[in-house]
């Protein structure tokens, strides 16, 4: 039964619910007393026309266990809570859940988590009934606008703090210029333009941005992306010793250049290119604001098609570039209507107030913009992005993949979103260019060493925290492997005490997005969020929304509001034995031995999913590969609120050596799947437009899930920047920091923990017979709980 979260919602006082309700309709100064809830009803019913189809659905349904609702009507019976929500449960779409709460609506509301209220006050009843979700993700207001309840006037409607489906998305302006940049990305002399389309409402109002930095969006090289994925198939090989100077941190990219802007040759007021579809599928957020009076502009950036320049992923080129398409949304830069006649056009349909959006690398590029306190972005929503991109292709010396990439890199996904591949002309003459380009890019991003280096620094944006100006949303998920947690919990942290009013949203899923989630008000959340922060009403917005709100792991459609993340005041301290974590320490050694069987390896090699669940299992094959650590069944739960340090003395039998290991939930249990399930139902993103699948978490039987992760070469125990010898079989003493997480574990269930060296998802896979021995007086695990 689906249980809703509703995070967005305002109290506002009596006055301001009876005004609100009178401009959409729902109120009357000539409406006498008697029979209101049927006036209200009948005017909900928005796609009955007339008195006798009206009444079609007042017979359908019940008011009680044995009685119609138009029967109720004609007996003039008398109205209280439970008969209040039978019937409000059906206008939500509750039926079948009605049925087996025996058409108790008040009972049924409580336990799917909605709220009642008494029905004394039948206008404060219906105003907070039309600020609660349907059984379809909408609010039922939202509903009732996708059936055509409101009039697409083009004009600013707000109901509890949020703007309403008034906007006509049928006739929509789309229309395309260039924004000329501050940078020369491919050192023609010339400061590179790059293509910006916009979608926006047909109105006189000066509306607020929604801006989707996007490399994706002018189409992705799959093909060539393939063909340079690097092979991971190598053998782990020895660094030469090195130490960090006091210069190496600072060795940033310079921006800085002398070359002059184009003349402007003119002015327009209208773009010379428009089109009829987005070269790329739309964000759905940014469809949902669309028909609430928001425009929407997207931009691929330098080295993409119809755009000028190399394509550099998550440089300071690419971020300023993004950078400069804010400043002339904002008023304060130059476009163009093409790429040759220098015809100046400004944004004047904009009200110079932008946000950006997006997940993954669209996402980190709104996050990248927003360390550069560019003037005009009021906040981010950014989902499942990037911090520091070396934590995204490295870690601690390492070269790791992105899970479910072995062998991406920087290089890869540039060659991926180099678009201007598609235009056979504009590849004839930049061919020769690009390939120099990459293969300085393959020099400067090092996967020799896997060391962090000054390339790196100039993509670790966490170096510019700082500058951030603004109160953002980040959206990420626990179980992200792709992107992984780290990412934005060194950001939440980096801001934890900026004086800003940031929001943290955990989910439990992998690399997705949330806007469809059924049982969390996610669009409406970010609504009441961007009346404020674009349209400068205050609603009290940055108090009203949840500091962290954290999904539960252990139940479905459970969402709760939290103060922070990275509680780490107190920890639980365990000690290894063999097969055992215990809570005091033990003396010995315990050791594996890093490598297969030929067949084995390949079969691995082609299958890591199937390699990591026999690790979990504890496979046989593997048993001389890993060391597995299990904890006494737990009598009470634990709470999981942070980073997990691994402490390890540990020795390799060659000059060489890397430590993985795992975080693991061992008990049979339901545990939620990582991946949203289809409900069956299309969300209206305004009146039958752009619809879009609902989502929900789902849970499984199962008997065990991985928490966390982590990864060190052992040459690097020191820093990502330094390599340290490592000699034959001398211990040395190594601090592993695992992936950051949220996480509730349950009692009856063991916590394990997985120390191996091979991961064949995401580190390299040399299949070298190295020996590690770990010493168990001084190894330990520092697990912090809340």
């Amino acid at each position: 039964m689906t249980k809703i979260q509703q995070y967005g919602q305002l109290n506002v006082d009596k006055a301001t619910e009876i005004s609100e309700l009178k401009t959409i309709g729902f109120y009357h100064d000539n409406w006498s007393d008697q029979n209101i809830f049927e006036k209200l009803i009948r005017r909900a019913l928005v796609t009955y026309h007339g008195v006798a189809a009206e009444n079609e659905w007042l017979r359908e349904h019940l008011a009680t266990s044995e009685t119609d609702v138009l029967t109720f009507f004609e007996q003039e019976g008398i109205l209280d809570r439970h008969i209040f929500y039978t019937i409000a449960a059906q206008l939500l779409g509750f039926e079948a859940e009605l049925a087996v709460h025996n058409y108790d609506g008040k009972k049924l509301f409580e336990k799917i988590g909605l709220e009642t209220v008494a029905v004394s006050d039948i206008y404060h009843a219906w105003y907070i009934l039309l600020n609660t979700h349907t059984k379809n993700g909408l609010l039922w207001i939202d509903d009732l606008a996708s059936h055509g309840y409101f009039e697409a006037n083009n004009q600013r409607l707000l109901f509890n703090g949020k703007s309403m489906v008034t906007y006509d998305t049928k006739y929509l302006i789309q229309e395309t210029v260039w924004v000329e940049t501050t940078v020369d990305s491919d050192g023609d002399g010339r400061l590179d333009l790059i293509q910006v389309d916009i979608q926006r409402p047909n109105t006189t109002e000066k509306l607020p941005v929604l801006f989707t930095a996007s490399p994706y969006y002018q189409g992705m090289m799959v093909q060539e992306n393939d063909a340079k994925i690097h092979s991971v198939n190598q053998p782990l090989t020895h660094k030469a010793v090195s130490h960090v100077t006091g210069d190496m941190a600072n060795n940033n990219e310079e921006l800085t250049s002398d070359i002059k802007p184009r003349v402007v040759s003119g002015q327009s007021t209208k773009a010379t290119k428009t089109f009829v579809d987005l070269a790329g599928k739309p964000w759905d957020l940014n469809n949902y604001f669309l028909s609430r009076g928001y425009a929407v502009a997207y931009a691929s950036g330098v080295g993409t098609r119809h755009s000028d320049g190399m394509q550099d992923t998550g440089s300071p080129m690419q971020v300023e570039s993004m950078k400069n398409v804010v400043e002339w949304l904002a008023g304060d830069r130059v476009a163009f209507t093409d790429r040759t006649s220098q015809i100046a056009i400004k944004a004047d349909w904009s009200n110079h107030k932008i946000a950006m959006t997006g997940r993954s690398y669209l996402g980190t590029l709104a996050t990248a913009v927003a360390t550069t306190g560019v003037k005009g972005l009021q906040t981010i929503i950014s989902e499942a992005a990037i911090s520091d991109w070396y934590q995204y292709y490295r870690d601690n010396g390492l070269v790791i993949a992105p899970g479910g990439f072995p062998g991406e890199d920087m290089d890869v996904l540039a060659e991926l979103v180099f678009s201007r591949m598609k235009d056979p002309a504009d590849w004839l003459r930049n061919k020769k260019q690009w390939q120099l380009f990459q293969e300085n890019t393959t020099q400067l991003q090092d996967r020799q060493t896997g060391n962090y280096n000054a390339y790196w620094d100039s993509r670790n944006y966490l170096n510019h925290t700082n500058q951030i100006n603004i109160d953002i949303v980040s959206v990420h998920g626990l179980n992200d492997w792709n992107v992984k947690p780290r990412q934005v919990y060194r950001l939440w942290q980096a801001l934890r005490d900026n004086g800003h009013h940031n929001k943290l949203i955990l989910h439990q899923g992998q690399h997705i997005n949330i806007n469809d989630n059924a049982s969390l008000d996610f669009a409406d959340q970010m609504n009441l969020w961007f009346t404020e922060k674009l349209l400068g009403v205050d609603v009290g917005a940055t108090n009203i929304l949840p500091t962290v709100t954290w999904q539960d792991n252990t139940q479905v459609q459970t969402w709760h509001k939290l103060t922070d993340w990275g509680d780490n005041s107190h920890e639980k301290t365990y000690h290894f034995t063999a097969n055992q974590l215990v809570s005091e320490p033990t003396n010995g050694t315990l050791s594996f031995t890093d490598g297969l069987p030929e067949g084995l390896f390949k079969q691995y090699t082609k299958n890591f999913n199937q390699w990591r669940e026999q690790t979990l299992k504890q496979a046989p094959a593997l048993a001389n590969t890993q060391l597995h650590f299990k904890c006494e069944t737990l009598s009470q739960s634990q709470f999981i609120d942070g980073e997990t340090i691994l402490n390890l003395r540990v020795k390799s039998s060659q000059n060489v050596g890397l430590i993985s290991v795992m975080l693991v939930d061992y008990g049979l249990d339901n545990y939620l799947k990582p991946n949203l399930t289809h409900q069956n139902v299309a969300i209206d993103r305004g009146m039958n437009f752009a619809k879009t699948p609902l989502q929900e978490f789902e849970s499984q039987k199962g008997q065990y899930k991985m928490i966390s992760i982590g990864h060190i070469n052992l040459q690097n125990r020191h820093s990502a920047w330094q390599n340290d010898d490592l000699l034959v079989d001398e211990y040395v003493s190594v601090k592993l920091t695992l992936q950051p997480t949220m996480y509730r574990l349950r009692a009856s269930h063991q916590l394990g923990v997985i120390i191996y060296a091979t991961d064949f998802e995401m580190t390299i896979r040399g299949n070298q017979a190295i020996t590690y021995t770990i010493d168990l007086a001084h190894s330990s695990l520092m697990l912090p709980i809340k």
